[in-house]
């Protein structure tokens, strides 16, 4: 992605050099060269570190936001198991409730027969 602007310089400046010391001996042009690529190269390894370092962060923070997003659905989930749980809890105790007062009332209408009955007699 930003190799090509780099060759473009790298190349401008390589007949840029030769041009300028075109009276030089050529072995000067070569070191210049041969500086140039290495300048290329380390800036391309520069660029690729970059780049995989911002790949990494990105994943890196994906995973932890995606982490964070499961415990949280995993919390809402047993809340909302934790609630049922109680509400079942609550009707169960409202028809074991419903169930003695029942007996109860049954158990008072035999003791209320039996009084009228000794009574009676």
């Amino acid at each position: 992605m930003m190799v090509a602007p780099v060759v473009v310089v790298v190349v401008v400046v390589v007949v840029a050099v030769v041009v300028i010391v075109e009276e030089v001996e050529v072995v000067v042009v070569v070191e210049v060269v041969v500086v140039v690529v290495v300048v290329v190269v380390v800036v391309i390894v520069v660029v690729v570190v970059v780049v995989v370092v911002i790949v990494v962060v990105v994943v890196v923070l994906v995973v932890v936001v995606a982490v964070v997003v499961i415990s949280v659905v995993v919390v809402v989930v047993v809340v909302v198991v934790v609630v049922e749980v109680v509400v079942v809890v609550v009707v169960v105790v409202e028809v074991v409730v419903v169930v003695v007062v029942v007996v109860v009332v049954i158990q008072g209408v035999v003791v209320v027969v039996v009084v009228v009955e000794v009574v009676a007699i």
